[in-house]
């Protein structure tokens, strides 16, 4: 709720309300609402109001702009006259009903009202005035907690006035065919918002304020008939005054000072009350006021009772006073068990046509006609105190305490229906109440089998689903009961009756917040009072859903003088779902209930002693011990003759015999049982002799299960009859007498016939179950016991006739003549009904019912008498037609299952149909005298149609709706029009012309009831028609005839969603249903009508959409932008000659190409497995590799193969090796890699990384635009079974790329870094194993040998070695790409001789480095040169192989050359950070690539090969090399583990590139693509704060879609920014070794110098930053990285120093991030601040200040039209400028600016939204003008470089 006001920006303390109501359906009036604002940016005040013309608004007394828009008024579709476009009529409805979630009446506060802070105290002050009872509400309470967000209030004045509303208010008014109806209005719960559809107003359950009420109503409504007579004015309005009943309480009712013809009622409420429970009506009510209860008048407190009066209308007099009577003991009932009423008075208004049978409000309820009854009433007595009593409840738990979430309606709704429950007891007894929750019990075992939820889902936020509430109010109230009882056990506790007071008590005193209950608070106060803790009873009841099933049976252990009872308990709805693990977590089944039970055991001597059974496993034996000692009870001893002498005295009349009596056999006393003579007349029927020595042999009587109601379970026990027999006649409880029957019931026997007949008899037994053994006795009317139950039951109705003159006449032919009714006796009145629905269900087995029961309820029918009843009939006729309905019909349905329509029906025969003549005649006879004398509610009328609906369904008389046609029509009764429909619905009904008229009901017809009737009717009964076979889907006859092959179940489940499919098919071809004129030409008009009923609309749209084909939306154009940028994003790889102008993005891809470091790495491994030549290497590295970003092969096809690889290849293919070492793997390394990813797969933190991203699924739209080389571990898997990896080095890369992904998308802290940050560290632990595993394996191995000696390789190519290592760098791409091989080819060619000058050779090549690394378009010269230390010189790289030239590399050469030149010019200033950009991806390859370098020797090689010129060529001709550049020169540059080229020490490459090794050859080599081309060092440096930068600010605004803009200039040197990361990395544990400079003898490494050229520490660094040698921060940077690359290159990868590097560079990347952010000035900040705040301020833009939400707005393609990732709103943009998200004005304005352009192009620009667009576009302009000129110079310098995002951004 806090976040609601929050997010509104108002709380609502106090609400007037002033109507002025005519009768004729207008009301005028207006709303005065005093707000509390709780945010000083409060511009805009959002009200729900539908239906109302809104006239005015005012704020503060000034005049206030307002926008009024009801979306369900404006509904609209395409083409309103196609039928066909339903589906999008259904989705505009959807997008209404959202959009009026927000308010519909938006309203701006003036400028003259300022939102100010409140002084002192006078905001307390008004407070106290105008809302008295504020102290108790929680709002208030909690506001001092946030004393900054108390303003001064504002009030909102609202004119306003309604018309013939639709939904919310209910006009009942006199017309043509109900000319006498009395007119009244009141509010009606029609809708769920029908609360804003009268007043304006925040209408939700949870926004509570104090209200006043004005009402404005004619003195008298029979003024109309003589205005102009003044003299009779009064007495007319004496006699029928205009009465006003609201919620709350009656101040004064005044005359009109102006006008003497009306009244003023004035009501107030005092108590916050929701709007939802505010209700009123107004009409000439007859008002009844209920006496208080003089007994309870003066109680302990003194409190005095509340006021309670009833209201009806004239006419109805007569029935209020009876219907109402018990109210005042309610009342007392309540007060005295659960404390005060929460309100000053309590009000019951009955109501003609109310959609609901009961409407609670706060103080007032508003109820239905149809509750009221006469005193003359039997059954509908027990139905209007429950309803009335629960209604009075429920100001109690309901309105005064509320759910506090939706989740917690079942404990508002629950608590509401327990405590209804325990005034029932008290007014109707013990019996009733135990009788009505063991019914409820049945009914939610039925029901909760798995296809209900559980009661509370905390889970869920939206209110329960219609279609469970039912079932959730009914299952509620007995968990509740249970919960009590077994609180009660725990004997410090009295249940509930201790926690309820206590609860309500909290509501009054204020202690519960804002009066809103919780399940967990309710549990949490259960705990407290009772001392037992609730969780286990709450998950499985509450949270839980399912019931226990149990399996009981006793036998009696004589050795140990113990009853042995085994259990067994199922779970019927965990079963259901036991395989479905989706619905187990939907549904919650519990597999499992725990709890204890307590079992009764009748012992012999009569005494029943209780146990308890702990219930904690699904199977177990107990043994209870016995008290009696055991010994054989006989029926003849002296107790049991003691009793029968007591039993027969209490019959006797003897009360003190009774009274000294516990257990008295209810069959005692019964005069006929004893009477030997009656007996022979009723044929009673005894025990066997058998069974009687069976009984006497039992140690115990009965034994009773669950006997104190703890357990909603279906308890199935195993006991002989005798024992239940036992237990129906000596057990007091009403439950156990119901369970006997129920039992009994099951197996019919002569006995069981007369002791359920004797239950009949015995009017000591509750009426209930009297009824439930009159029912059983059907179960013995069967020919196997010559129909006994029959008898018994003939002869027990024989008590109500005339008796035959001879005793011993047969039953089955006597007429049975009832005496005149007289229902004085209740019970006998109910158990007559019961005798006659039994005899009713006697059947043959061939389903027919005997004639003699047919004939015996005719003449019920002809010969009722109730002349001398005081009790009305109506009800009894009822009964005894559905019965003679109910026997008229065959219970087995005909051979083929169902009627075909080419049958007449059943063949009946002669006395048949002269029964059914009979049958109908004397029910037509009674449909005519109810028509003259008519019955309550014309209830009989209403049981003759459903009595010819049932005939005609059963074929056995046509179906024709003439006869009951003009009962649908207004003017009769409700509920007689309803099944007067009912009828017309089950036939055909769907001809044009009753079509017509059914359309026309559902939209005119007075009665809101029976248009839903009729709308839910029509959609419900061409189903009902289908399966009747009234209407027949193509070939279905053949389908009943297969039905009862046998096969048919199984078919039928198989074919079932078909079956449905053809169904539809069908009705939409019948040209009498689904081409239907009417419906095509009067549906849609009738759902697009405002005043159209809203449940009526969605009838008529699931009617469309069974009928007629919807037709299909045209969806918007798609276009999926996944890049942001125009940059061609296809997973092919570009051809390398593109790549250099692109050579940022190939950067930033991270697969691929960030692994080209990693070739070199690569090449150890391949030099193992083909000692003989190092070609092997390069072709092995080509063939996978990638020069490109996209993929790798690609490329290989964009430059000439050069010869050597080829025959590499060939030679690969030669030998017969696995496909997973195609590549070249090792076993090792190939056993090695499995293993691992075997561990990877099944690691507990690698859920993320299984698969591959799916921006869809996972909800990052952008990640490709970030991630340009994704990888996964199934990825890896399938590169590693195909063979694509050519050593374990490979493999590692992509593990390192996956990681760096993960790390570069996600931010930092997020679940997924962390979780990448746990999966890295369990590989590296892995990997270490791993690695010294392998190494120490091939010591002795001859690969191993090969590679600590180059002259090895050099077998084949001894002069070309210096060939080798270019290609490697070349491949830089995704491992040794095809370039790389050309690159070779050129370097054979040129460096025959190359690995002996490759020492020489870097001496020359730094000059050459210099000029290489400027026209690569790099600013910052100076830091290059620093960058491109010489390489260390290696040992000759005899090991390269050698190429030979095929003349495709001078070609390749020349088209390089061409095109670098081409570069150069184009992107000489932006290339260098284009570079940059790139790296962000590969931080971890940059480790990957070092760690293939192992060796020290590489780094020699690199020198050897690299040469300045060709370095640059290569960059420019392949982005994977620039990638490798700056990926070497920025953190993020990641290895591409395929590059392993067979120079593996040519990863030295991308080192090389970190030491400055470009600088390796002169220019003479320039043509040669060098793979040490690595010049781009100093990117590097730079790359290595801005990397995620440039990511970031990619994404930020795609709207720009520019990268283009990266910085050109160097970024100055910041010396306090530079310092602190430095103190930040001195401070990591790990960079101890980095702190000094390194000293070769000190730290024991002799050959340091040698190996690094251009040594650096941290304390280097600090020196450095004092003297001021930097002045750029890539400077700074550079230094900083060339630690990280120094180290690298002299360590083995996994040693501690380089694991220290790791783990010190981890800090600075983040840190280096964060000193090179560049933001907006504060300046410009606060300026765009204060525009965007100008702009939500502006009612231009109410459009565009949230985002859209398309299930919301029900507009579900808007994402298709507009990406997600360029959906741009008022609020996203203040989001982004607030979290420094834009570096630029112009980043700004272009966001706006995607926002007026995603609007126009999904709505149009000539529509509403479109021209509001235009609008607010024009507006920001103007607001930004001055901003840009103000900032324009300063722009100038600063915008090079977007700013980068924070890595927020990414996510």
């Amino acid at each position: 709720m806090q976040r609601e006001h929050t997010r509104r920006g108002f709380t609502i303390s106090h609400q007037k309300v002033v109507l002025e109501i005519d009768f004729s359906g207008h009301i005028w009036g207006y709303t005065t609402i005093t707000l509390n604002p709780t945010s000083k940016d409060l511009k805009t005040i959002h009200l729900h109001a539908r239906q109302c013309v809104i006239h005015g608004v005012t704020v503060g007394s000034f005049s206030a702009d307002f926008v009024h828009h009801d979306p369900l008024a404006h509904l609209n579709v395409s083409n309103p006259q196609d039928v066909h476009n339903h589906p999008e009529l259904k989705r505009r409805v959807y997008s209404a009903l959202a959009e009026g979630d927000e308010g519909e009446l938006s309203i701006s506060i003036p400028k003259e009202v300022a939102v100010t802070p409140s002084g002192s105290r006078t905001q307390t002050g008004i407070v106290s005035e105008a809302a008295t009872p504020e102290p108790q509400t929680p709002g208030h309470l909690t506001q001092p907690v946030h004393p900054v967000t108390e303003y001064r209030q504002i009030e909102v004045t609202i004119t306003y006035s309604l018309k013939n509303p639709a939904d919310g208010v209910q006009f009942v008014l006199p017309s043509e065919p109900y000319p006498t109806r009395v007119p009244h209005v009141f509010t009606t719960p029609s809708s769920p918002d029908a609360a804003r559809c009268w007043v304006p107003c925040i209408d939700n359950l949870w926004e509570k304020c104090a209200w006043d009420f004005e009402f404005v109503v004619p003195r008298s409504l029979e003024q109309h008939d003589a205005l102009s007579d003044d003299e009779d004015d009064p007495q007319e309005a004496d006699e029928y005054p205009t009465v006003v009943v609201c919620s709350g309480e009656l101040v004064e009712q005044v005359a009109h000072p102006y006008n003497s013809s009306k009244t003023i009622f004035l009501f107030s409420q005092p108590v916050a009350t929701s709007v939802q429970h505010i209700a009123w009506a107004a009409g000439p009510f007859h008002v009844h006021t209920i006496p208080t209860d003089l007994s309870a008048a003066e109680d302990a407190s003194g409190t005095t009772q509340p006021l309670m009066n009833a209201f009806c209308l004239p006419g109805h007099e007569a029935y209020l006073t009876s219907t109402v009577s018990f109210m005042r003991s309610a009342m007392s009932f309540y007060v005295t068990e659960f404390g005060s009423y929460p309100f000053g008075s309590y009000k019951l208004v009955f109501v003609e046509e109310l959609v609901t049978q009961r409407y609670d409000a706060a103080t007032l309820s508003l109820v239905s006609v149809e509750m009221l009854h006469g005193e003359d009433a039997i059954d509908q007595v027990y139905e209007a105190r429950h309803s009335l009593g629960h209604a009075l409840a429920c100001q109690w738990i309901g309105v005064n305490i509320q759910q506090k979430m939706w989740s917690d309606t079942w404990l508002v709704n629950g608590l509401g229906l327990y405590i209804t429950g325990l005034f029932i007891r008290k007014l109707f007894g013990m019996n009733e109440y135990r009788y009505r929750l063991k019914k409820d019990m049945e009914r939610v075992i039925e029901l909760d089998n798995g296809s209900m939820p559980p009661i509370c889902q905390p889970q869920t936020l939206e209110p329960p689903d219609a279609a469970n509430l039912p079932f959730i109010n009914l299952k509620s109230p007995l968990v509740l009961h249970i919960l009590d009882r077994r609180l009660g056990k725990s004997g410090t506790s009295l249940g509930l009756s201790r926690v309820l007071p206590k609860l309500f008590l909290s509501a009054l005193t204020g202690d519960m917040p804002n009066n809103l209950l919780s399940t967990h608070a309710f549990l949490r106060m259960c705990r407290k009072v009772s001392g037992i803790d609730p969780r286990s009873f709450a998950e499985q009841w509450i949270y839980g859903s399912g019931c226990p099933t149990f399996g009981f049976s006793a036998s009696f252990n004589r050795k140990k003088m113990a009853v042995e009872i085994t259990m067994r308990q199922d779970a019927p709805a965990y079963k259901a779902h036991e395989n479905n693990e989706i619905a187990k977590l939907m549904m919650k089944p519990v597999p499992f209930f725990e709890g204890q039970m307590t079992i009764r055991i009748h012992e012999a001597d009569g005494t029943p002693y209780e146990h308890v059974l702990d219930i904690r496993s699904p199977f177990k034996r107990y043994e209870v011990p016995f008290n009696t000692k055991y010994k054989r009870v006989r029926r003849n001893t002296k107790r049991y003759l003691a009793r029968q002498a007591a039993a027969q005295a209490a019959a006797e009349g003897d009360a003190d015999a009774a009274a000294a009596m516990d257990m008295v056999d209810m069959g005692f006393g019964l005069e006929i049982w004893e009477n030997e003579q009656e007996r022979e007349n009723w044929k009673v029927a005894d025990w066997t002799e058998e069974d009687e020595q069976n009984m006497a042999g039992q140690t115990y009587e009965w034994i009773r299960i669950d006997a104190d109601f703890e357990w909603i379970a279906a308890i199935a026990f195993d006991q002989k009859d005798y024992m239940w027999v036992s237990q129906l006649q000596r057990d007091r409880d009403v439950v156990a007498q119901y369970e006997a029957i129920a039992v009994l019931s099951k197996s019919p026997n002569a006995i069981i016939s007369s002791t359920l007949t004797k239950t009949v008899l015995v009017t000591n037994y509750y009426y209930r179950i009297r009824c439930e053994a009159a029912a059983a006795l059907v179960t013995c009317a069967t020919q196997k016991l010559d129909w006994l139950g029959l008898f018994h039951l003939f002869k027990l109705f024989l008590r109500y006739c005339y008796e035959p003159e001879d005793p011993k006449a047969d039953l089955f032919s006597h007429t049975y003549v009832p005496r005149p009714n007289d229902f004085s006796d209740i019970a006998e009145y109910f158990v007559r009904k019961s005798i006659l629905r039994a005899i009713a269900r006697v059947r043959f087995e061939n389903g027919k019912t005997p004639p003699v029961i047919r004939q015996f309820l005719v003449d019920q029918l002809r010969y009722n008498d109730n002349t001398t009843n005081p009790y009305a009939d109506a009800l009894y006729i009822c009964t005894v037609i559905s019965a003679l309905g109910s026997a008229t019909v065959s219970a087995i349905p005909p051979e083929r299952g169902e009627f075909i329509a080419s049958e007449s029906g059943p063949l009946q025969d002669p006395q048949d149909a002269e029964l059914l003549k009979k049958a109908l005649s004397e029910v037509d006879r009674y449909r005519s005298m109810d028509r003259l004398i008519p019955t309550f509610h014309n209830v009989v009328t209403v049981a003759v149609i459903e009595f010819h609906m049932l005939l005609s369904l059963a074929s056995l008389i046509p179906h024709d709706p003439r006869p009951f046609f003009p009962l649908t029509r207004e003017g009769n009764y409700t509920q007689v029009r309803i099944a007067a429909f009912d009828y017309l619905f089950l036939g055909k009904w769907y001809v044009p012309k009753i079509m017509r008229y059914v359309l026309a009901v559902m939209t005119n017809d007075s009665s809101r009831v029976v248009r839903r009737h009729v709308a839910r009717s029509a959609c419900q009964s061409l189903a009902l028609l289908v399966n009747m076979g009234e209407m027949k889907t193509p070939k279905e006859a053949d389908s009943l005839l297969i039905e009862e092959d046998g096969n048919g179940g199984e078919k039928v489940k198989e074919n079932k969603k078909s079956e449905i499919d053809m169904m539809i098919k069908a009705l939409r071809k019948d040209r009498e249903v689904g081409k239907n004129e009417a419906i095509r030409e009067f549906l849609m008009p009738i759902a697009l009508a405002p005043e159209t009923d809203s449940e009526v609309r969605w009838c008529l749209l699931k009617l469309a959409d069974l009928l007629i084909r919807g037709a299909e939306e045209a969806p918007p154009k798609v276009t999926i932008h996944l890049p942001p940028t125009p940059v061609t994003e296809a997973p092919p790889p570009i051809p390398p000659v593109k790549l250099p102008s692109k050579p940022s993005r190939a950067l930033k891809a991270g697969g691929p190409p960030p692994r080209s470091p990693a070739p070199s790495f690569t090449v150890p491994p391949k030099l193992k497995l083909v000692p003989s030549g190092s070609q092997v290497d390069v072709s092995a590295a080509r063939t996978p590799g990638i020069a490109t970003p996209g993929s790798g092969a690609d490329t290989q096809k964009d430059f000439p193969v050069p010869k050597g690889p080829a025959k590499a290849a060939a030679k690969k293919a030669g030998k017969p090796v696995h496909k997973a070492q195609s590549s070249g793997m090792s076993v090792n390394d190939l056993r090695a890699c499995q293993n691992a990813l075997k561990k990877l797969q099944t690691a507990k933190h690698a859920a993320l990384f299984l698969q591959p991203v799916d921006p869809v699924r996972d909800r990052a739209p952008n990640y490709f635009d970030i991630i340009k080389s994704p990888m996964d571990l199934s990825t890896m898997s399938a590169k590693l079974a195909s063979g694509q990896y050519k050593d374990r080095f490979a493999f590692e890369a992509d593990f390192r790329l996956m990681i760096n992904n993960a790390k570069t998308y996600n931010v930092p802290g997020s679940f997924a870094h962390n979780e990448s940050l746990a999966l890295e560290s369990f590989f590296d632990k892995l990997w270490i194993r791993i690695n010294k595993t392998l190494e120490a394996a091939s010591k002795n191995a001859p690969e191993k040998a090969a590679q600590a000696a180059p002259a090895t390789p050099s077998i084949k190519l001894s002069a070309p070695t210096v060939a080798s290592a270019p290609p490697k760098t070349s491949s830089n791409g995704s491992g040794t790409a095809t370039p790389a091989a050309a690159a070779n080819v050129p370097t054979i060619k040129l460096k025959i001789g190359g690995s002996s000058a490759g020492g020489a050779a870097p001496s020359p090549s730094p000059a050459p480095s210099k000029p290489a690394i400027k026209p690569k378009g790099k600013k910052p010269k100076e830091p290059k040169l620093s960058e491109v230390p010489p390489p260390v010189p290696l040992s000759t790289p005899a090991s390269a192989p050698a190429f030979e030239d095929d003349g495709s590399l001078d070609l390749l050469e020349e088209v390089i050359a061409i095109e670098r030149e081409k570069e150069s010019k184009q992107h000489a200033s932006s290339s260098t950070h284009k570079e940059r950009e790139k790296p962000a991806p590969p931080p971890p390859a940059e480790k990957a690539r070092d760690r293939p370098v192992p060796k020290l020797v590489i780094g020699k090689r690199k020198k050897d090969a690299a040469d300045s010129t060709e370095d640059e060529i290569l960059e420019l001709a392949t982005p994977a090399k620039k990638e490798r550049t700056s990926a070497s020169a920025g953190p993020s540059s990641v290895p591409p583990p395929q590059a392993a080229t067979p120079a593996s020490k040519h990863i030295e490459a991308a080192a090389s590139a970190k030491n400055g090794v470009s600088v390796h050859k002169t220019r003479e080599k320039a043509p040669k693509p060098s793979p040490a081309p690595e010049p781009a060092p100093a990117p590097r440096a730079s790359t290595k704060g801005k990397e995620k930068e440039k990511e970031t600010s990619r994404p930020a605004t795609p709207a720009n879609g520019k990268t283009k803009k990266a910085p050109t200039q160097a970024t100055p040197i910041n010396e306090k920014k530079c310092r602190e990361i430095l103190k930040t990395l001195c401070r990591v544990p790990d960079a101890a070794i980095f702190l000094r400079p390194v000293d070769p003898v000190l730290d024991g490494c002799p050959t340091y110098f040698d190996e690094i050229k251009e040594p650096m520490d941290f304390g280097t660094i600090g020196t450095k930053l004092s003297e001021g040698k930097y002045s750029t921060m890539e400077d700074f940077a550079r230094d900083v990285e060339l630690v990280f690359q120094n180290c690298r290159t002299f360590n083995p990868p996994t040693t501690y120093p380089v694991m220290c590097a790791d783990a010190v560079e981890r800090v600075w990347k983040k840190e280096w991030a964060k000193a090179t952010e560049k933001k907006l000035s504060y300046a410009e900040k606060r300026s765009l601040q204060g525009l965007l705040k100008t702009l939500f301020s502006d009612p231009v833009s109410w459009v565009f200040r949230e985002p859209v939400d398309p299930v919301a707005l029900g507009i579900p393609t808007y994402f298709d039209v507009i990406p997600k990732k360029d959906a741009r709103d008022l609020k996203t943009i203040q989001q982004k400028l607030n979290a420094d998200k834009y570096d630029s004005v112009e980043a700004f304005e272009a966001d706006l600016d995607l926002m007026i352009h995603n609007a126009i192009t999904f709505n149009g620009a000539d529509s509403e939204v479109g021209q509001l667009a235009v609008q607010l576009r024009n507006r920001y302009r103007e607001l930004l003008s001055p901003i840009r000129g103000t900032n324009g110079k300063r722009k100038g310098g600063e915008k090079g470089t977007p700013q980068p995002a924070k890595k927020v951004k990414l996510g």
